[in-house]
């Protein structure tokens, strides 16, 4: 029972941290969820969550999709989350490896989100503003492929999708938007999985009742903290939450 309140207050913190900053907040919640409830538990109720987030970004900003970009990146990363399915029968009773692996891919992304952000402006390149224009080569969509594996296992995709989005959508509020309903769609083929897995019974069902509040809670929280408080602390609080995370699924 203690664990089970634990794993609603995560999600109540994560989402206001995802709420102040933008991003991170299923990938946040993963880690301790993953120790406090299990993979079995925690991967499909923060997969449902992040569906009603999406879809309440979806609701009041429908109008800024770049919808070309999303029909490309939904098809590349569904071949990645099909993949997933695959990969998850090679663990079957060997779960702590898929933790570490977690884990390993956790401290990885937060090490470099934090030198993004201590880095210096001369220190960026400057044909920034160029690297939008331009077809998507092998390359990027290898990158879109991996980030459906990661979001087929983990539900964690997030970080490597933004690594692509980055580089092609500069409008933040067409960022936003578009992100937004790709986890629509990706998430609820995710749902489809574990359903079909069996993962949806009726305890876990009962959890994701109870978590609805703490995550619309945390969505509210962080929507009011967002313009009182520096975005760039809580982005550095982020990255090194991330990475503690990571080092306790590494030594779990």
């Amino acid at each position: 029972m203690l664990n089970q309140i634990l794993f609603y207050i995560v999600i109540l913190l994560t989402n206001i941290i995802h709420g102040i900053t933008g991003f991170a907040g299923t990938i946040l919640a993963m880690p301790p969820s993953l120790m406090l409830v299990g993979y079995d538990i925690a991967k499909p109720i923060l997969n449902v969550l992040a569906i009603f987030s999406g879809v309440y970004v979806f609701v009041g900003n429908y109008k800024k999709i770049d919808w070309k970009e999303l029909g490309k990146i939904v098809v590349v990363m569904a071949l990645g989350i099909f993949g997933a399915v695959f990969i998850k029968g090679l663990f079957v009773g060997k779960e702590h490896l898929l933790y570490k692996l977690l884990g390993l891919l956790v401290i990885g992304l937060s090490v470099q989100g934090f030198y993004k952000l201590l880095r210096k402006p001369e220190d960026k390149p400057q044909n920034a503003e160029e690297q939008g224009s331009g077809k998507a080569s092998i390359g990027t969509y290898a990158l879109l492929v991996l980030a459906g594996i990661i979001h087929g296992l983990f539900v964690s995709g997030g970080p490597l999708l933004t690594g692509y989005m980055t580089k092609r959508i500069k409008d933040k509020s067409v960022f936003r938007a578009t992100i937004s309903t790709v986890w629509v769609f990706l998430n609820t083929l995710v749902l489809l999985e574990d359903i079909q897995a069996g993962l949806w019974v009726p305890s876990t069902v009962k959890m994701l009742a109870i978590s609805v509040p703490f995550l619309l809670a945390g969505m509210f929280i962080g929507s009011k903290l967002v313009a009182r408080m520096s975005q760039m602390v809580f982005m550095k609080l982020t990255y090194i939450l991330l990475f503690i995370s990571g080092l306790s699924l590494l030594v779990k």
